[in-house]
């Protein structure tokens, strides 16, 4: 079983999923945020081809460690998601992850182009990596 990372955006939600042994996580791709609908369906369908047990959420957080308006936002996707999935879902800190995937894909000479549609999904990645590493999903 694998866990599966979403990366909450008002236009695109990146996906990533760990491998079974829950050690690496991995970069899958971006659903579009709207319709909600259409998001859903592509959702469960990764569910199911991923046979994920738990899915973990990139909570918002300011510097301070305070929730502002984005993790609010946050919060109705995840009662949203709540309500038509399976697995059980987590919140998890995913402070400078968008910026962390970035400097990243600049490193790495991904063209501007290219970053805009793969930022969503290294974000996920990242955070499921953060995740992953703390020791808090085995």
């Amino acid at each position: 079983m694998r866990i599966l990372a979403l990366d909450h955006g008002t236009v695109r939600v990146g996906v990533a999923v760990s491998d079974e042994l829950k050690i690496i996580a991995s970069p899958l791709e971006y659903i579009p945020a709207e319709p909600f609908d259409a998001f859903l369906a592509r959702l469960q369908q990764i569910l199911r081809e991923k046979e994920a047990e738990l899915i973990l959420v990139g909570m918002p957080r300011n510097m301070d460690g305070s929730y502002g308006p984005a993790a609010e936002k946050v919060r109705e996707f995840v009662a949203r998601l709540k309500e038509t999935v399976t697995p059980p879902i987590r919140t998890w800190d995913e402070r400078l992850t968008s910026a962390q995937a970035n400097r990243m894909m600049i490193q790495g000479n991904v063209r501007r182009e290219k970053r805009k549609e793969k930022v969503d999904a290294m974000a996920a990645a990242i955070l499921l990596q953060s995740f992953l590493d703390s020791g808090a999903g085995s």
